[in-house]
């Protein structure tokens, strides 16, 4: 086997090993770096929900309070926070279909947005830990991993205006969704959460496009390192190592008449050739002693 075949063989099942260690790293890495870019842009999403909930609280609130206080049998729901959020994340979706939004209450006065098993479980632990500003869970569902973001709610003054008793809520607002729901609310109380989730597909689809891009960058590096050590390879040790293995051959069949090798440098090639220089100097004398 020529020295040239070896050498890429080793080099090929070095690469095949580095590649493998390398392309298993690299997933790990960048699907953590694809998951910790989804949870930013959730946290974007709930940031965007917490500012429409304020911005309907503070100036959509007050205008058509106005108009509720003159007519009783008039109730706006965009009047409402929870709703003015759940409205633009929903426009949002349009966008940014992979995320779904909702708003879980343990007690709400719409029973479509009623926290239902693990998420009351959600709204028990932040009631449990009241330093815990934000949860990241995975939960199995019928469409595969999911992953959510999920935030406390807690209520405020403004929230008990409708949420305390039926007598203090707007009574077209009890005549739409009735006395039995969202009402009994305390001050500063966890009564929900709000979640963004995605599919787990969505950042692994991500760190997988990336990957496969690593992998053609990879592999087109290394083809080309493998060219570029088979010249180098070609030049400075199989052209050297060609002449001084014909050079031997002619020797060995009495030809003295052939010229010194060339030495150049001082790495194992140039020794080589010095040696053999010395060699066939020694034998021109020996024979021409025996000639004598």
């Amino acid at each position: 086997m020529k020295l040239i075949v070896k050498f890429n063989l080793i080099f090929l099942a070095v690469f095949g090993l580095s590649f493998y260690a390398t392309i298993f790293l690299a997933r790990q890495f960048l699907q953590g770096t694809a998951r910790d870019q989804v949870l930013q842009q959730a946290r974007v999403l709930l940031e965007t929900s917490v500012s429409t909930r304020r911005y309907t609280s503070e100036q959509i609130r007050p205008i058509l309070d106005r108009y509720q206080r003159t007519n009783k049998d008039l109730f706006y729901a965009e009047s409402v926070p929870a709703f003015s959020a759940s409205k633009v994340l929903g426009y949002l979706r349009q966008k940014y279909p992979q995320y779904t939004y909702k708003e879980a209450t343990l007690n709400p006065t719409n029973p479509i947005d009623r926290a239902v098993g693990w998420e009351s479980e959600l709204v028990q632990e932040f009631r449990g830990h009241p330093d815990k500003t934000e949860l990241v869970e995975q939960r199995d569902t019928p469409e595969g991993r999911w992953m959510y973001l999920a935030r406390p709610i807690q209520s405020v003054a403004s929230c008990l205006e409708c949420h305390s008793t039926p007598a203090a809520a707007p009574q077209a607002m009890v005549a739409i969704y009735g006395p039995e729901n969202g009402f009994g609310w305390k001050l500063n109380e966890i009564v929900g959460v709000q979640m963004v989730g995605l599919p787990l597909s969505v950042p692994e689809k991500m760190a997988d496009r990336t990957l496969l891009n690593l992998i053609w960058l990879l592999a087109g590096f290394s083809i080309l390192s493998l060219i570029l050590l088979n010249l180098a390879l070609v030049f400075s040790i199989i052209r050297p190592m060609r002449r001084l293995s014909e050079a031997a051959n002619q020797l060995s069949m009495g030809n003295l008449s052939i010229p010194e090798l060339p030495v150049t440098g001082n790495d194992e090639v140039a020794t080589l050739a010095d040696s053999f220089n010395r060699m066939r100097r020694s034998l021109e004398r020996a024979i021409k002693m025996l000639d004598e």
